[in-house]
Protein backbone atom coordinates (compact mmCIF):
# COMPACT_ATOMS: atom_id res chain seq x y z
CA UNK A 1 0.00 0.00 0.00
CA UNK A 2 1.76 3.02 -0.97
CA UNK A 3 1.71 5.92 1.12
CA UNK A 4 1.99 10.12 0.14
CA UNK A 5 2.83 12.79 2.37
CA UNK A 6 1.28 15.97 1.65
CA UNK A 7 3.46 18.95 3.30
CA UNK A 8 1.30 21.84 3.90
CA UNK A 9 3.06 25.45 3.55
CA UNK A 10 0.98 28.20 2.51
CA UNK A 11 -1.46 26.29 0.77
CA UNK A 12 -3.71 25.65 3.26
CA UNK A 13 -6.76 24.30 1.50
CA UNK A 14 -8.36 21.50 -0.07
CA UNK A 15 -9.77 22.79 -3.17
CA UNK A 16 -7.58 23.07 -5.61
CA UNK A 17 -4.70 21.96 -4.42
CA UNK A 18 -2.58 20.32 -6.67
CA UNK A 19 -0.04 18.69 -4.25
CA UNK A 20 -3.15 17.00 -2.40
CA UNK A 21 -5.30 16.34 -5.98
CA UNK A 22 -1.74 14.07 -7.39
CA UNK A 23 -1.04 12.37 -4.32
CA UNK A 24 -4.89 11.14 -3.86
CA UNK A 25 -4.28 9.46 -7.70
CA UNK A 26 -0.78 8.63 -6.73
CA UNK A 27 -1.43 6.55 -3.18
CA UNK A 28 -3.54 4.53 -0.69
CA UNK A 29 -2.73 6.45 2.42
CA UNK A 30 -1.93 10.01 2.25
CA UNK A 31 -0.52 12.04 6.01
CA UNK A 32 -1.18 15.51 5.81
CA UNK A 33 1.56 17.53 7.88
CA UNK A 34 2.50 21.15 8.46
CA UNK A 35 6.36 21.75 9.18
CA UNK A 36 6.36 24.91 11.48
CA UNK A 37 10.30 25.95 10.36
CA UNK A 38 10.26 29.98 10.23
CA UNK A 39 14.08 30.24 9.98
CA UNK A 40 13.51 28.76 6.38
CA UNK A 41 12.54 32.02 4.98
CA UNK A 42 15.47 33.92 6.26
CA UNK A 43 15.07 37.22 7.16
CA UNK A 44 11.43 37.22 6.21
CA UNK A 45 9.77 34.90 8.95
CA UNK A 46 6.13 36.03 9.38
CA UNK A 47 5.50 39.15 11.57
CA UNK A 48 3.16 39.33 14.68
CA UNK A 49 -0.08 39.84 12.26
CA UNK A 50 0.98 36.93 9.82
CA UNK A 51 1.41 34.50 12.75
CA UNK A 52 -2.08 35.23 14.29
CA UNK A 53 -3.51 34.37 11.00
CA UNK A 54 -1.81 31.12 10.44
CA UNK A 55 -2.59 30.13 13.70
CA UNK A 56 -6.22 30.46 12.71
CA UNK A 57 -6.00 28.76 9.51
CA UNK A 58 -4.14 26.10 10.47
CA UNK A 59 -7.08 25.47 13.28
CA UNK A 60 -9.51 25.80 10.10
CA UNK A 61 -7.56 23.25 7.96
CA UNK A 62 -7.33 21.13 11.04
CA UNK A 63 -10.88 21.00 11.13
CA UNK A 64 -11.51 20.63 7.66
CA UNK A 65 -9.39 17.60 7.36
CA UNK A 66 -10.94 15.95 10.44
CA UNK A 67 -14.80 16.55 8.45
CA UNK A 68 -13.11 14.11 5.59
CA UNK A 69 -11.82 11.51 7.66
CA UNK A 70 -8.05 12.80 8.24
CA UNK A 71 -5.95 14.25 10.45
CA UNK A 72 -3.29 17.25 10.17
CA UNK A 73 0.29 16.15 11.66
CA UNK A 74 2.03 19.33 13.15
CA UNK A 75 5.59 18.79 13.62
CA UNK A 76 8.61 21.60 14.02
CA UNK A 77 11.45 21.78 11.62
CA UNK A 78 13.98 21.78 10.23
CA UNK A 79 11.57 20.39 7.39
CA UNK A 80 13.78 18.19 5.73
CA UNK A 81 14.63 16.30 9.12
CA UNK A 82 11.02 16.57 10.07
CA UNK A 83 9.87 14.95 6.15
CA UNK A 84 12.80 12.37 6.95
CA UNK A 85 10.95 11.36 10.30
CA UNK A 86 8.16 10.91 8.76
CA UNK A 87 9.00 8.90 6.05
CA UNK A 88 10.69 6.09 8.91
CA UNK A 89 7.21 7.11 11.06
CA UNK A 90 5.15 5.81 8.18
CA UNK A 91 6.88 3.90 5.30
CA UNK A 92 5.94 7.08 2.57
CA UNK A 93 7.58 6.84 -0.66
CA UNK A 94 6.22 10.05 -2.36
CA UNK A 95 6.39 13.56 -0.98
CA UNK A 96 3.58 16.55 -2.75
CA UNK A 97 4.31 19.86 -1.52
CA UNK A 98 2.95 22.95 -3.90
CA UNK A 99 6.25 25.84 -4.76
CA UNK A 100 6.91 28.50 -2.54
CA UNK A 101 8.50 31.72 -4.78
CA UNK A 102 10.76 33.94 -2.11
CA UNK A 103 14.59 33.44 -2.30
CA UNK A 104 15.24 32.06 0.70
CA UNK A 105 12.47 29.79 0.37
CA UNK A 106 12.90 28.27 -3.33
CA UNK A 107 16.36 27.99 -2.11
CA UNK A 108 15.86 25.70 0.69
CA UNK A 109 12.78 23.69 -1.33
CA UNK A 110 15.61 23.05 -3.87
CA UNK A 111 17.71 21.58 -1.42
CA UNK A 112 15.17 19.51 0.22
CA UNK A 113 14.30 17.94 -3.32
CA UNK A 114 17.50 17.23 -4.14
CA UNK A 115 18.00 15.46 -0.48
CA UNK A 116 15.21 13.67 -1.07
CA UNK A 117 15.47 12.49 -4.51
CA UNK A 118 19.25 11.15 -3.25
CA UNK A 119 17.35 8.90 -0.68
CA UNK A 120 14.99 7.73 -2.98
CA UNK A 121 11.94 9.12 -2.27
CA UNK A 122 9.65 10.36 -5.05
CA UNK A 123 8.85 14.09 -5.24
CA UNK A 124 6.12 16.06 -6.11
CA UNK A 125 6.05 19.48 -6.84
CA UNK A 126 2.69 21.50 -7.62
CA UNK A 127 1.57 25.48 -9.31
CA UNK A 128 -0.77 26.49 -6.83
CA UNK A 129 0.18 29.68 -5.44
CA UNK A 130 0.85 31.76 -8.74
CA UNK A 131 -1.61 31.65 -11.81
CA UNK A 132 1.98 31.19 -13.58
CA UNK A 133 5.49 30.90 -12.18
CA UNK A 134 8.12 33.51 -12.00
CA UNK A 135 10.23 32.53 -14.52
CA UNK A 136 7.66 31.91 -17.42
CA UNK A 137 7.28 35.05 -18.42
CA UNK A 138 10.12 36.82 -20.54
CA UNK A 139 10.72 40.18 -23.04
CA UNK A 140 11.50 39.46 -26.39
CA UNK A 141 15.01 40.48 -25.81
CA UNK A 142 14.73 37.48 -23.34
CA UNK A 143 15.26 39.63 -20.12
CA UNK A 144 12.59 40.07 -16.90
CA UNK A 145 9.94 42.68 -17.35
CA UNK A 146 10.71 45.52 -15.51
CA UNK A 147 7.43 47.18 -16.40
CA UNK A 148 3.89 45.64 -15.93
CA UNK A 149 2.06 46.86 -18.78
CA UNK A 150 3.89 44.74 -21.31
CA UNK A 151 4.44 41.88 -18.56
CA UNK A 152 1.06 41.66 -18.38
CA UNK A 153 0.13 41.59 -22.13
CA UNK A 154 2.48 38.83 -22.25
CA UNK A 155 0.84 36.76 -19.90
CA UNK A 156 -2.12 37.70 -20.82
CA UNK A 157 -1.47 36.30 -24.70
CA UNK A 158 0.08 33.31 -23.32
CA UNK A 159 -1.96 32.55 -19.91
CA UNK A 160 -4.30 29.58 -19.80
CA UNK A 161 -6.73 28.74 -16.33
CA UNK A 162 -7.59 25.10 -16.27
CA UNK A 163 -10.90 24.69 -14.42
CA UNK A 164 -10.01 24.62 -10.04
CA UNK A 165 -10.09 21.27 -8.68
CA UNK A 166 -12.78 20.68 -5.87
CA UNK A 167 -12.22 19.82 -2.57
CA UNK A 168 -12.61 15.60 -1.97
CA UNK A 169 -15.31 14.52 -0.08
CA UNK A 170 -13.31 12.47 1.65
CA UNK A 171 -9.56 11.87 2.62
CA UNK A 172 -7.78 8.24 3.82
CA UNK A 173 -6.89 8.39 7.74
CA UNK A 174 -3.76 9.56 8.63
CA UNK A 175 -2.41 6.53 11.08
CA UNK A 176 -3.74 7.82 14.82
CA UNK A 177 0.54 6.95 15.80
CA UNK A 178 1.80 9.57 14.50
CA UNK A 179 2.63 12.16 16.94
CA UNK A 180 1.73 15.70 16.19
CA UNK A 181 2.44 18.97 18.18
CA UNK A 182 -0.82 20.73 19.70
CA UNK A 183 -1.07 24.06 17.29
CA UNK A 184 -0.78 26.36 20.47
CA UNK A 185 2.87 25.46 21.10
CA UNK A 186 3.78 26.67 17.82
CA UNK A 187 3.45 30.08 19.90
CA UNK A 188 2.07 32.01 16.68
CA UNK A 189 -0.87 33.80 18.54
CA UNK A 190 0.46 37.17 20.99
CA UNK A 191 1.41 36.51 24.30
CA UNK A 192 -0.69 40.06 24.96
CA UNK A 193 -4.37 40.14 23.84
CA UNK A 194 -3.67 42.87 21.11
CA UNK A 195 -5.86 40.82 18.25
CA UNK A 196 -9.31 41.43 19.33
CA UNK A 197 -9.46 43.77 16.01
CA UNK A 198 -8.18 41.15 13.65
CA UNK A 199 -10.94 38.61 15.36
CA UNK A 200 -13.75 40.70 14.66
CA UNK A 201 -11.97 41.92 11.23
CA UNK A 202 -11.63 38.52 9.65
CA UNK A 203 -12.17 34.49 9.23
CA UNK A 204 -9.37 32.95 8.50
CA UNK A 205 -9.57 29.62 6.44
CA UNK A 206 -10.33 28.21 3.36
CA UNK A 207 -14.66 28.68 4.46
CA UNK A 208 -13.78 32.68 4.88
CA UNK A 209 -12.29 32.68 1.90
CA UNK A 210 -15.00 31.03 -0.03
CA UNK A 211 -17.16 33.22 1.70
CA UNK A 212 -15.63 36.70 0.60
CA UNK A 213 -14.86 34.68 -3.03
CA UNK A 214 -19.31 35.00 -3.04
CA UNK A 215 -19.30 38.69 -2.76
CA UNK A 216 -17.44 39.21 -5.90
CA UNK A 217 -20.71 39.19 -8.36
CA UNK A 218 -22.16 42.41 -6.11
CA UNK A 219 -19.12 43.83 -5.98
CA UNK A 220 -18.04 44.02 -9.58
CA UNK A 221 -20.77 46.65 -10.75
CA UNK A 222 -19.10 49.26 -9.16
CA UNK A 223 -15.79 48.42 -8.20
CA UNK A 224 -13.53 50.68 -10.63
CA UNK A 225 -15.41 53.22 -7.92
CA UNK A 226 -16.23 51.88 -4.83
CA UNK A 227 -12.62 50.34 -4.41
CA UNK A 228 -10.93 53.95 -4.11
CA UNK A 229 -13.42 54.87 -1.46
CA UNK A 230 -12.09 54.43 2.08
CA UNK A 231 -15.23 54.11 4.02
CA UNK A 232 -17.13 51.72 2.01
CA UNK A 233 -16.79 47.82 1.59
CA UNK A 234 -15.65 47.96 -2.21
CA UNK A 235 -12.87 46.08 -1.87
CA UNK A 236 -12.25 42.32 -2.43
CA UNK A 237 -10.33 41.44 1.03
CA UNK A 238 -8.72 38.65 -0.60
CA UNK A 239 -5.15 39.16 -0.20
CA UNK A 240 -4.80 37.51 3.05
CA UNK A 241 -6.69 34.44 1.67
CA UNK A 242 -4.48 34.25 -1.54
CA UNK A 243 -1.10 34.48 0.41
CA UNK A 244 -2.19 31.71 2.93
CA UNK A 245 -3.45 29.89 -0.39
CA UNK A 246 -6.91 29.29 1.56
CA UNK A 247 -7.89 30.29 -2.13
CA UNK A 248 -5.86 29.89 -4.89
CA UNK A 249 -5.15 32.29 -8.17
CA UNK A 250 -7.05 30.10 -10.46
CA UNK A 251 -10.04 30.06 -8.33
CA UNK A 252 -10.16 33.67 -8.35
CA UNK A 253 -9.65 33.91 -11.92
CA UNK A 254 -11.88 31.76 -12.44
CA UNK A 255 -14.43 33.51 -10.39
CA UNK A 256 -13.82 36.84 -11.77
CA UNK A 257 -14.92 35.65 -15.58
CA UNK A 258 -18.03 33.77 -14.24
CA UNK A 259 -19.06 36.90 -12.61
CA UNK A 260 -18.70 39.21 -15.17
CA UNK A 261 -20.41 36.71 -17.90
CA UNK A 262 -23.52 37.45 -15.94
CA UNK A 263 -22.81 41.39 -15.81
CA UNK A 264 -23.62 43.76 -18.55
CA UNK A 265 -21.34 44.79 -20.99
CA UNK A 266 -20.64 48.49 -19.41
CA UNK A 267 -18.88 45.98 -16.69
CA UNK A 268 -15.80 45.44 -18.67
CA UNK A 269 -13.89 48.33 -16.83
CA UNK A 270 -14.56 46.63 -13.12
CA UNK A 271 -14.09 43.32 -14.44
CA UNK A 272 -10.23 44.22 -16.32
CA UNK A 273 -9.19 46.34 -13.10
CA UNK A 274 -9.70 42.84 -10.82
CA UNK A 275 -7.93 41.60 -13.09
CA UNK A 276 -5.28 43.49 -12.98
CA UNK A 277 -4.99 43.58 -9.88
CA UNK A 278 -4.29 39.72 -9.96
CA UNK A 279 -1.75 40.03 -12.45
CA UNK A 280 -0.04 42.61 -10.57
CA UNK A 281 0.57 40.11 -8.20
CA UNK A 282 2.20 37.82 -10.31
CA UNK A 283 4.41 40.93 -11.69
CA UNK A 284 5.59 41.37 -7.98
CA UNK A 285 6.36 37.56 -7.95
CA UNK A 286 7.97 38.19 -11.14
CA UNK A 287 10.02 40.85 -10.26
CA UNK A 288 11.56 39.27 -6.91
CA UNK A 289 12.89 36.02 -8.42
CA UNK A 290 14.47 37.41 -11.21
CA UNK A 291 15.81 40.36 -8.89
CA UNK A 292 15.77 38.80 -5.37
CA UNK A 293 17.89 41.65 -3.63
CA UNK A 294 15.17 44.26 -3.80
CA UNK A 295 13.60 43.41 -0.12
CA UNK A 296 16.95 45.05 0.91
CA UNK A 297 17.63 47.51 -1.86
CA UNK A 298 16.29 49.35 -4.43
CA UNK A 299 16.02 47.78 -7.79
CA UNK A 300 17.08 51.21 -9.79
CA UNK A 301 20.96 51.40 -8.91
CA UNK A 302 20.44 55.18 -9.26
CA UNK A 303 18.54 54.86 -5.29
CA UNK A 304 22.02 53.36 -3.88
CA UNK A 305 22.84 56.40 -2.18
CA UNK A 306 19.95 58.03 -1.76
CA UNK A 307 19.74 60.57 1.39
CA UNK A 308 17.24 59.29 3.60
CA UNK A 309 16.15 61.38 6.39
CA UNK A 310 17.22 59.84 10.07
CA UNK A 311 14.19 60.41 12.36
CA UNK A 312 12.89 58.14 14.34
CA UNK A 313 10.48 60.66 16.06
CA UNK A 314 8.58 61.05 13.03
CA UNK A 315 8.82 57.25 12.35
CA UNK A 316 7.55 56.71 15.45
CA UNK A 317 4.27 59.44 14.94
CA UNK A 318 3.61 57.62 11.81
CA UNK A 319 3.86 54.00 12.80
CA UNK A 320 0.95 54.66 15.83
CA UNK A 321 -0.75 56.88 13.57
CA UNK A 322 -0.09 60.50 15.31
CA UNK A 323 1.73 62.24 12.74
CA UNK A 324 -1.57 65.04 12.53
CA UNK A 325 -2.47 64.42 9.05
CA UNK A 326 -5.48 62.80 9.61
CA UNK A 327 -6.00 60.40 6.52
CA UNK A 328 -2.48 58.82 7.18
CA UNK A 329 -3.64 58.70 11.09
CA UNK A 330 -6.50 56.88 10.25
CA UNK A 331 -4.77 54.26 7.89
CA UNK A 332 -2.34 53.52 10.38
CA UNK A 333 -4.60 53.20 13.00
CA UNK A 334 -7.04 50.83 11.35
CA UNK A 335 -3.50 48.93 10.01
CA UNK A 336 -3.28 48.11 13.44
CA UNK A 337 -6.26 47.44 14.88
CA UNK A 338 -7.28 45.29 12.09
CA UNK A 339 -4.01 44.05 10.47
CA UNK A 340 -4.70 45.59 7.13
CA UNK A 341 -5.35 48.80 5.55
CA UNK A 342 -7.66 50.37 2.09
CA UNK A 343 -5.27 49.89 -1.18
CA UNK A 344 -5.92 53.87 -1.35
CA UNK A 345 -4.92 54.98 2.21
CA UNK A 346 -1.90 52.36 1.71
CA UNK A 347 -0.54 54.07 -1.31
CA UNK A 348 -1.29 57.86 0.53
CA UNK A 349 0.46 56.48 4.01
CA UNK A 350 3.51 54.95 2.28
CA UNK A 351 4.31 58.36 -0.04
CA UNK A 352 3.66 60.28 3.06
CA UNK A 353 6.83 58.40 4.89
CA UNK A 354 8.88 58.33 1.71
CA UNK A 355 8.69 62.14 0.46
CA UNK A 356 7.18 64.14 2.81
CA UNK A 357 9.16 62.69 5.94
CA UNK A 358 12.07 61.48 3.38
CA UNK A 359 12.34 58.29 5.74
CA UNK A 360 13.35 54.79 4.04
CA UNK A 361 11.00 53.23 2.15
CA UNK A 362 12.54 49.49 4.35
CA UNK A 363 11.42 51.10 7.27
CA UNK A 364 7.70 51.15 5.96
CA UNK A 365 8.08 47.90 4.09
CA UNK A 366 9.33 46.20 7.38
CA UNK A 367 6.56 47.99 9.71
CA UNK A 368 3.82 46.70 7.33
CA UNK A 369 5.72 43.18 7.35
CA UNK A 370 4.72 42.97 11.07
CA UNK A 371 1.21 44.55 11.00
CA UNK A 372 -0.40 43.03 7.91
CA UNK A 373 -2.19 40.27 8.33
CA UNK A 374 -1.58 39.59 4.11
CA UNK A 375 2.36 40.57 4.12
CA UNK A 376 3.63 39.11 1.22
CA UNK A 377 7.39 39.62 0.34
CA UNK A 378 6.93 40.16 -3.24
CA UNK A 379 3.80 42.75 -3.12
CA UNK A 380 5.09 44.22 0.28
CA UNK A 381 8.46 44.91 -2.28
CA UNK A 382 7.23 45.70 -5.81
CA UNK A 383 4.68 48.04 -3.73
CA UNK A 384 6.58 50.42 -0.97
CA UNK A 385 9.61 50.81 -4.32
CA UNK A 386 6.89 52.01 -6.70
CA UNK A 387 5.75 54.67 -4.21
CA UNK A 388 9.54 55.28 -3.36
CA UNK A 389 10.39 56.14 -6.30
CA UNK A 390 13.16 53.50 -7.07
CA UNK A 391 11.91 50.35 -8.41
CA UNK A 392 10.38 47.96 -11.42
CA UNK A 393 7.51 50.59 -13.00
CA UNK A 394 7.81 52.84 -10.63
CA UNK A 395 6.17 56.06 -9.74
CA UNK A 396 8.05 59.33 -11.16
CA UNK A 397 9.92 61.17 -8.49
CA UNK A 398 7.71 64.23 -8.69
CA UNK A 399 4.47 62.40 -8.04
CA UNK A 400 4.28 62.92 -4.33
CA UNK A 401 0.88 62.25 -2.91
CA UNK A 402 -0.94 65.56 -1.52
CA UNK A 403 -3.04 63.66 1.88
CA UNK A 404 -5.07 66.28 2.29
CA UNK A 405 -6.45 66.34 -1.62
CA UNK A 406 -6.50 62.54 -1.63
CA UNK A 407 -8.97 62.63 1.67
CA UNK A 408 -10.90 65.58 0.37
CA UNK A 409 -11.36 63.93 -3.00
CA UNK A 410 -11.93 60.00 -1.81
CA UNK A 411 -13.52 60.66 1.83
CA UNK A 412 -15.57 63.63 1.28
CA UNK A 413 -17.56 63.75 3.94
CA UNK A 414 -14.93 61.83 6.78
CA UNK A 415 -16.62 58.34 6.76
CA UNK A 416 -13.52 56.77 7.36
CA UNK A 417 -11.94 59.53 9.29
CA UNK A 418 -14.30 59.48 11.81
CA UNK A 419 -14.58 55.74 12.09
CA UNK A 420 -10.68 55.44 13.04
CA UNK A 421 -10.27 58.99 14.31
CA UNK A 422 -13.50 59.81 16.59
CA UNK A 423 -11.25 62.36 18.89
CA UNK A 424 -12.47 64.52 15.02
CA UNK A 425 -15.61 63.59 15.03
CA UNK A 426 -17.32 66.06 15.65
CA UNK A 427 -15.27 68.85 13.34
CA UNK A 428 -17.51 69.55 10.12
CA UNK A 429 -16.38 67.68 6.64
CA UNK A 430 -15.04 71.11 5.24
CA UNK A 431 -12.68 70.83 7.88
CA UNK A 432 -12.39 67.25 9.37
CA UNK A 433 -9.48 66.68 6.54
CA UNK A 434 -6.78 69.27 7.86
CA UNK A 435 -8.20 70.38 11.09
CA UNK A 436 -4.82 72.88 11.88
CA UNK A 437 -7.07 75.40 9.37
CA UNK A 438 -9.63 74.88 11.14
CA UNK A 439 -11.52 78.22 12.94
CA UNK A 440 -9.93 77.99 16.35
CA UNK A 441 -13.72 78.73 17.32
CA UNK A 442 -15.16 75.71 15.34
CA UNK A 443 -11.80 73.56 16.95
CA UNK A 444 -13.41 74.55 20.52
CA UNK A 445 -16.95 73.29 19.44
CA UNK A 446 -16.12 69.94 18.07
CA UNK A 447 -14.03 69.19 21.16
CA UNK A 448 -10.50 69.40 19.62
CA UNK A 449 -7.41 71.04 21.25
CA UNK A 450 -4.27 70.69 18.68
CA UNK A 451 -1.72 69.33 20.73
CA UNK A 452 -3.81 67.88 23.36
CA UNK A 453 -6.76 66.11 21.82
CA UNK A 454 -4.91 65.06 18.74
CA UNK A 455 -1.52 65.97 17.31
CA UNK A 456 -0.37 68.92 15.20
CA UNK A 457 0.64 68.27 12.13
CA UNK A 458 4.52 66.97 12.24
CA UNK A 459 5.77 68.95 9.49
CA UNK A 460 4.48 71.44 7.14
CA UNK A 461 3.03 69.93 3.67
CA UNK A 462 3.98 72.19 1.57
CA UNK A 463 7.42 72.83 2.52
CA UNK A 464 8.21 69.27 2.83
CA UNK A 465 7.14 68.68 -0.84
CA UNK A 466 9.37 71.00 -1.88
CA UNK A 467 12.56 69.25 0.06
CA UNK A 468 11.38 66.31 -1.29
CA UNK A 469 11.23 67.69 -4.91
CA UNK A 470 14.71 68.15 -4.00
CA UNK A 471 15.95 64.95 -3.05
CA UNK A 472 14.45 63.31 -6.00
CA UNK A 473 15.34 65.15 -8.59
CA UNK A 474 18.82 63.76 -9.27
CA UNK A 475 19.45 60.85 -7.01
CA UNK A 476 22.70 60.33 -8.74
CA UNK A 477 24.35 63.29 -7.79
CA UNK A 478 23.88 62.21 -4.10
CA UNK A 479 27.12 60.20 -2.28
CA UNK A 480 26.85 56.33 -3.96
CA UNK A 481 26.36 52.39 -1.96
CA UNK A 482 27.06 49.56 -3.94
CA UNK A 483 23.70 47.79 -3.93
CA UNK A 484 25.47 45.11 -2.02
CA UNK A 485 26.10 47.40 1.02
CA UNK A 486 22.83 48.50 1.53
CA UNK A 487 21.33 44.87 3.63
CA UNK A 488 22.12 46.65 6.94
CA UNK A 489 21.26 50.84 5.62
CA UNK A 490 22.65 53.36 8.45
CA UNK A 491 19.22 54.89 7.97
CA UNK A 492 17.12 51.54 8.33
CA UNK A 493 18.97 51.20 11.45
CA UNK A 494 18.37 54.29 12.96
CA UNK A 495 14.54 54.21 12.21
CA UNK A 496 14.06 50.64 12.84
CA UNK A 497 16.22 48.92 15.29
Amino acid sequence: MTTAIVWFRRDLRLADNAALTHALRSAQRIVTVYIHAPEEDGDWAAGAASRWWLHHSLAALTESLAQRGSRLVIRRGPSLAALRQLMRDTGATLVCFNRLYEPARLAHDRAIEQALTVDGVEIFTGVGHLLTEPWAIQSQSGTPYRVYTPYARTLRATLSVPAPQPAPRALPLSPARLKSLPLKQLGLLPRIHWDTGLEKSWQPGEAGAAQRLRRLASLLPDYVRARDVPGADGTTRLAPHLHFGELSPRQLWRAIAQAASRQTAGMLRDVEMLERELLWREFAHHVLHHFPHTPEAPLNPRFAGFPWRRAPKLLAAWQHGRTGIPIVDAGMRELWATGSMHNRVRMITASFLTKHMGIDWRAGARWFWDTLVDADLASNTLNWQWVAGCGADAAPYFRIVNPVLQSRKFDAQGEYLRRWLPELARLPDRHIHEPWRAPESVRQAAGVQLGKDYPAPVLDLGTARSAALARWRDPTRQRCRTVAGLARHPALQETVD
